[in-house]
């Protein structure tokens, strides 16, 4: 009988190393995500467009436009995909694509192409182009090298420099004229922006942008009540309007005041929320689906720290985020492009905030 329960234990252990393990970011993980993004980082085509034409001679190749992000589908994920780089190549930098990294981001943030980024924005036409979440992924690529203190990632965050400039100047500009925040999951989520535009503030000491942000969390969201989790998800979704709003408050209140904040807003957390069920992956709009799991997971393990270590509160949304991981970690190499192209940032962030 000793020896049957200590098989026992000893099963339960290896199970539960076995699955921590395929929830760890190694360098061989690292490896795989960053082969997705190298692999469309200079693919120009397929390619969607966010651009409003002035006149004729601004119908032109996506990498004449943006020759800094014109990889990877869409300007966004382009940017994305190079925080994930950054990322990677910072945490890992043993990592077997660390000089394939090293030579995209050499090429892609360099002076000249990023000027050319800056000048686009600075064009009639473009007040509305990729705002807000583009604007958000490009300062959080900006803070990711602002806060690495190498020679080339200082040579990187030089140049990048006046494009983030020109973003946190947007932000400034746009967020106290936008009277209502946009509660939608996908591009347009206001909480998920201003999560990103927080940690670029912080990272820079950029103060003015760090108020505007958090006035901003606090009047938009600081009464919010009894949030509708039970009608999410939308059969596009890739956030979670609920779980976003809630990861931002953690980062603007008080630990004591955002328990009680989120008691209000999303009583008995997690309950029964489960992952979403990705129907076909190669449909560019259900395959968000994907990305909900993964960013669904990346806020409950957020939201999870603000709880004690014994709290059984802690434990119940560690668990939900790990099965919403496991449910679409496996697929992100799915041979379609419409996921390979960006969901692999997602499960970066994800397996840091786990």
């Amino acid at each position: 009988m000793r020896v049957g329960v200590g098989m026992l234990v000893l099963a339960a252990a290896v199970s539960m190393f076995a699955q921590e393990a395929d929830l760890a970011l190694t360098d061989a993980a690292a490896d795989r995500f960053a082969a997705l993004a190298l692999k469309c980082a200079r693919q120009e085509y397929p390619n969607k467009l966010d651009h409003v034409m002035n006149d004729a001679g601004e119908v032109k190749a996506p990498k004449a436009l943006h020759p800094a992000f014109y990889g990877c589908f869409d300007w966004h994920s382009s940017v994305h995909g190079h925080w994930m780089l950054v990322r990677l190549l910072r945490t890992h930098p043993e990592m077997a694509k660390a000089a394939e990294i090293r030579a995209v981001l050499d090429e892609n943030l360099a002076p000249g192409p990023l000027a050319a980024e800056v000048a686009y924005f600075d064009q009639p036409g473009r007040r509305s182009f990729e705002r807000t979440y583009g604007w958000a992924w490009l300062l959080k690529l900006a803070a990711e090298l602002k806060t690495w203190d190498t020679p080339e990632a200082r040579r990187w965050s030089a140049a990048l420099q006046p494009l983030a400039d020109r973003v946190a100047g947007a932000f400034l500009d746009f967020l106290p004229k936008q009277t209502y925040p946009i509660r939608t999951g996908v591009h347009p989520n206001s909480a998920f922006s201003l999560d990103l535009a927080l940690d670029y503030a912080r990272a820079a000491k950029d103060t003015r942008l760090e108020a505007v942000v958090l006035e901003r969390a606090q009047s938009w969201f600081g009464r919010d009540r009894r949030g509708p989790l039970a009608w999410e998800p939308g059969g596009e979704d890739f956030l979670s309007p609920c779980l976003e709003e809630a990861a931002l408050m953690a980062k603007v209140l008080p630990r004591g005041r955002f328990i009680s904040w989120l008691g209000g807003f999303l009583p008995g957390l997690p309950g029964t929320l489960g992952p979403a069920r990705v129907s076909d992956r190669t449909d560019p709009k259900i395959v968000h689906l994907d990305g909900l799991n993964l960013s669904r997971a990346r806020a409950l393990y957020d939201l999870a720290r603000t709880f004690g270590p014994k709290d059984p509160r802690r434990t119940a949304l560690v668990r939900s985020a790990d099965r919403h991981a496991r449910a679409s970690l496996p697929h992100l190499a799915s041979g379609s492009y419409e996921g390979e192209h960006w969901l692999a940032t997602f499960a970066v962030r994800m397996l840091e905030a786990r």
